[in-house]
């Protein structure tokens, strides 16, 4: 999952919780600790199974969309749950105030979750209003605060631990919500799954109410600068450009005959992001020369690590469809015991049931109104699984789809002491990379999981036999290394090397580029069913990060020399 923190050569220690005692953390940490675990436990859960629902027969509870339809939706909102915290981090630094946008955020999150287990099209689609709102208000200004909170000067030298201990408690919420999600989903129904990540997020709304008195010193409004744009010419400027932006894009399709990015919400997607570009394009032409330094160097960093984000969010689109349609999952039997209880059997049958009609390469076969057919067949599972290998009692325990989106932070809780290990073994010996070079690695190294991608097609014809785990459980653990590296630096670099009066703005910017990414990564997975080798899909993003990875280690001393005039760090 994203880290929070960026990554240095402190060895990642839990330190006391007094606020008083100058050795320890301030128990604002643990506020925000704690509120972050339990909502990323909500997001995550949600995120984890959307796709899953929307591919899902209507038989089984799911939407019974095809591929392209759900990833197109999918990827909409991520994109879309990245994209508002462009505005939310703004009304938070000028009006709100951080913790008020917290709450309002985490309210409409939970509101959202809720309402996402409500049967109906329209249930779901107001659901998703409500969660791309509410995490707008929410994602950026509790990392703000965290980062606010540590600006006091006895606590800058503890900011990179502290980050780290965030991120913990992310990935801990990331982990342990698919097994919750399986175990519902799977013995109550889609409804409850997503019910629980409203509990998830009520819970870290209350420890957040209980808590917030300890992160009052952080909640800081900024004023206004000349430099800065009027929130009226902002709305203005910016936003009615993007909605125009977007009606456009999603009409591109009627005045030119075909949509240009696969499908009209793409278009309008893509078309409002370039106001908004405009927009921080003009925040550095109108910054000062100091600033213009320090501004330079996040969008730098900014534009080559979309093309991680893009190999990240996969998690969500493309190895979601690979877990679920390409990989053995049977459960061995010895394990059914003990893995039965925390919820990761699926029972597949082959038994006659309503499935979605899908040719020889499992496209779904659309009727004259574009709209899948649905028919008597086996489970889905079944489809690409040789008969011989067909379970005798007619029913199957595999592993649930889902538990595989907990790999990730899996590995990153176990390799996290082992990377930092070694640059703190690296950096005692004066040879530890700066973290540009650090950058360029981890990209490199996120193409190489992809290039293991393109190996596990070639194992086996997929569409006659399915492909063994380890292949997507080492694309996992190699992708992880190289999120390592990367991730981490995002937010702490925003915190450090924006000026102090744009930092919620900039961290909005950070999520911009999450959402451009989770929008091209979605817009990818819309032409899955068109990749009849699948291994061209893959080959795409191993020549991206081919190429990200060598503009920044490129750019790679111009990029450390600014971070040490502005950080005194490598």
């Amino acid at each position: 999952m994203e880290l929070e923190q960026e990554m240095g050569t402190t060895p990642i220690q839990l330190a006391g919780t007094s606020n008083e005692k100058p050795k320890g953390h301030p128990r604002g940490l643990w506020v925000l600790f704690g509120t972050e675990l339990w909502e990323r436990f909500g997001y995550y859960l949600m995120v984890g199974i959307f796709f899953l629902y929307l591919i899902d027969p209507k038989s089984h509870g799911g939407k019974g969309f095809d591929t392209k339809m759900a990833a197109d939706l999918v990827g909409s909102y991520i994109a879309l749950v990245y994209l508002t915290p462009f505005i939310g981090g703004l009304i938070a630094d000028r009006y709100l105030g951080y913790r008020k946008a917290i709450i309002v955020g985490g309210a409409l999150l939970a509101l959202g979750y809720y309402t996402l287990a409500l049967p109906g099209d329209t249930a779901m689609y107001c659901a998703l209003l409500f969660i791309i709102v509410g995490n707008g208000f929410f994602k950026p200004n509790i990392s703000t605060l965290l980062g606010n909170i540590y600006n006091r000067e006895d606590l800058k030298p503890k900011k990179d631990v502290a980050y780290s201990i965030f991120y913990m408690g992310i990935n801990l919420g990331a982990f342990a919500c698919n097994f919750v999600a399986a175990y519902l989903r799977n013995n109550y129904g889609w409804g409850y799954a997503f019910a629980a990540a409203g509990v998830g997020m009520t819970i870290a709304l209350v420890w957040f109410i209980i808590g917030m008195r300890h992160v009052k010193d952080g909640d800081i409004k900024k004023k206004m600068e000349k430099e800065d744009m009027p929130m009226s010419k902002i709305l203005g400027s910016v936003f009615l450009p993007a909605a125009i932006a977007a009606v456009i894009g999603w009409f591109m399709k009627n005045i030119i005959g075909h949509p240009i990015f696969g499908t009209p919400s793409n278009d309008a997607f893509m078309f409002a992001c370039i106001p908004i570009i405009i927009f921080y394009i003009g925040l550095y032409v109108r910054a000062t020369k100091e600033d213009k330094r320090g501004l330079g160097a996040l969008f730098a960093f900014f534009i080559v690590s979309i093309v991680f984000w893009v190999i990240y969010n996969q998690n969500s689109t493309g190895l979601t469809i690979w877990a679920d349609q390409y990989t053995s999952r049977k459960m061995p039997e010895a394990m059914v015991p003990y893995t039965k209880p925390f919820g990761m059997i699926q029972i597949a049958s082959t038994e006659p049931q309503d499935v979605t009609k899908v040719d020889e390469y499992f496209r779904a076969i659309p009727d004259a109104n574009g709209h899948t057919i649905q028919e008597k067949g086996i489970d889905p599972y079944f489809q690409n699984l040789p008969k011989e290998q067909w379970p005798a009692s007619g029913k199957e325990q595999l592993i649930s789809t889902e538990i595989f989106q907990s790999i990730n932070p899996f590995f990153i809780v176990l390799f996290t002491p082992l990377v930092v290990g070694l640059f703190t073994w690296l950096a005692k010996r004066k040879r530890e990379p700066n973290t540009p070079v650090k950058i360029g690695l981890g990209m490199w190294i996120a193409g190489l999981s992809s290039l293991l991608m393109i190996f596990a097609v070639m194992s086996v014809n997929i569409y006659h036999s399915k492909t063994e785990m380890y292949w997507i459980i080492s694309t996992y653990a190699l992708f992880t290394v190289g999120e390592l590296l990367i991730s981490p630096v995002g937010l702490s670099m925003v915190s450090k090397l924006a000026p102090a009066r744009l930092t919620a703005l900039m961290m909005g910017a950070w999520f911009l580029v999450n959402a451009i990414a989770g929008k091209v990564a979605g817009l990818m997975a819309t032409f899955w069913d068109t990749f009849i080798d699948k291994k061209y899909y893959f080959m795409i993003l191993v020549i991206a990060a081919a190429i990200a990875g060598s503009i920044m280690f490129a750019m790679s001393k111009w990029l450390a020399k600014i971070v040490r005039e502005k950080t005194g760090a490598n």
